[in-house]
């Protein structure tokens, strides 16, 4: 067996950490851990896995000249720039339904990216990605890289932004397949893995050759938790950004 150690520090990092209104980041993400989306998009960021995922939806579907980055990392300073340009140009509504406050908004994370269908007029804001053809084969496939449509259509109360088909966050895998199957949201996704603690029945997920074991651990601010797992056992580790983080162990399946 092995022991991990979870604290403060591991609850605003990882794949899962929500991101809202009520959940601000603490500070902006490491410039080391981030690496351009393209080579011909060097000034849009993203984090290194989330980037390489995309880069493996893009050169499946070959997609690369019919399917453009927008907006990928943003500082904070960049969020409060885009939020008072919106304000100023579009007005309140507008923007609190399209634009996140500053320090609440997914971009600041390295893990969402924009995309547009390609054009040669493009709204930095509201970009074009339609539910058919090339975008609508992306959307399908991405699932299975990890990445999810973060603000679907009907959800505007639970998310607290409007309708964006164009936004499309990493949360990997197999979480990405599970939220499409149980149509939920990253808020809900965050609350339903709370039904699952360590000490209890774990959440098991079975795919082609692989067996996925998830559960959650509540994380006190002062004190750390300690669990152990098996040691041959790959797994991963990530916070949730409220209150404990979310552990999800890799089998192959005989």
């Amino acid at each position: 067996m092995r022991t991990l150690r979870l604290g403060r520090m591991e609850m605003g990092k990882g794949n899962l950490i929500l991101v809202n209104p009520s959940h601000p980041l603490k500070d902006d993400r490491v410039k080391d851990h981030l690496v351009a989306v393209r080579s011909d998009a060097a000034h849009i960021l993203l984090e290194r896995q989330t980037a390489k995922m995309l880069a493996g939806v893009t050169a499946l579907l070959d997609c690369e000249h019919q399917i453009v980055p927008v907006s990928g990392y943003r500082t904070m300073r960049e969020q409060q720039t885009i939020y008072a340009d919106s304000l100023r140009e579009h007005g309140e509504d507008f923007t609190s339904k399209y634009v996140a406050l500053p320090g609440c908004s997914e971009h600041q994370t390295g893990l969402a990216i924009d995309l547009a269908e390609k054009r040669d007029d493009i709204d930095f804001i509201r970009p074009d990605f339609p539910s058919t053809g090339i975008c609508g084969r992306f959307r399908e496939l991405a699932i299975q890289y990890g990445f999810i449509e973060r603000y679907p259509a009907g959800c505007e109360q639970i998310t607290c932004i409007a309708h964006e088909p164009w936004h499309f966050r990493y949360v990997g895998y197999p979480h990405s397949e599970i939220m499409q199957e149980r149509v939920l949201t990253l808020e809900e996704y965050t609350d339903y893995l709370k039904q699952f603690p360590h000490q209890g029945a774990h959440l098991l997920f079975r795919r082609n050759q692989r067996e996925f074991e998830i559960f959650y651990v509540p994380v006190q601010h002062e004190k750390e938790a300690m669990i152990d797992i098996p040691a041959a056992v790959p797994y991963q580790v990530s916070g949730n950004n409220q209150d404990g983080v979310v552990v999800t162990l890799w089998r192959d399946r005989p």
